[in-house]
């Protein structure tokens, strides 16, 4: 599960049509199912069944963006406890509303907030077995679509994922640190630190991945045999 995530904001599910999309069709909607936390509406701009806390259900289940906005500007004011399934629901909810943009920073936040989580944590834990499984889920579900999106400006894609960890290192995730949340061995604030510097070490070597020539070349030839730009670059 740990590696799975760590890699699903990378390179090998970037290329790969999210499920139930047609060649070239462009992706609107993320309708991915990861129940007891997110079920998409049936259809675009229909009401999906979100089950991530009272604060934020109603707001990110509307469709309307100025609700969404705000579930987003609520979890900015208070993001101390915001589970990584919250988050990952309002990446989706942000796609689904037309702001890519934003989805991708929260998408790779959440990412890397539970990542960070992992590795102070156990998340193999009965306590945590169910987040864990959830995370994987919507890395696996939602990731290709966000990330489709996101690769279509690898610049681009390198800030946002930058900015990412800097706001993972700056809103430390407090259930990390309360007794109740069994832990790996080791001091928690020690390991804390040391999956911060992990989390930066990752973007820096996406960063340099695609910072060669040859390596940014063969991967946008491969995004256009694979139509991703039809797909994801859309206006």
């Amino acid at each position: 599960m740990h590696y799975l995530v760590k890699q699903m904001a990378f390179f090998g599910a970037l290329l790969l049509p999210p499920l139930g999309a047609n060649a070239a069709e462009p992706v609107k909607h993320i309708g991915v199912y990861v129940t007891p936390f997110y079920e998409a509406a049936k259809t675009p701009g229909g009401t999906p069944i979100v089950g991530v806390g009272k604060q934020f259900n109603d707001l990110l289940a509307s469709s309307k963006r100025e609700d969404i906005l705000a579930a987003r500007d609520a979890i900015v004011t208070r993001p101390a406890t915001v589970t990584p399934m919250t988050m990952m629901v309002l990446a989706i909810r942000l796609y689904d509303v037309g702001l890519r943009d934003d989805a991708v920073f929260w998408f790779y936040a959440a990412k890397d907030r539970y990542i960070v989580m992992s590795d102070v944590l156990d998340t193999k834990s009965q306590l945590l077995a169910q987040a864990d499984d959830a995370v994987k889920s919507f890395a696996t579900l939602a990731g290709p679509a966000i990330n489709g999106y996101a690769f279509c400006d690898l610049a681009k894609q390198t800030e946002a994922h930058a900015k990412a960890v800097a706001w993972v290192e700056s809103n430390p995730y407090e259930v990390m640190f309360m007794d109740r949340a069994p832990a790996l061995p080791g001091d928690r604030a020690a390991n804390h630190k040391r999956a911060i510097a992990n989390a930066q070490e990752r973007a820096a070597k996406e960063k340099a991945y695609f910072a060669d020539a040859k390596n940014a070349a063969e991967f946008m030839a491969a995004r256009k045999r694979n139509e991703a730009d039809s797909k994801f670059f859309w206006k």
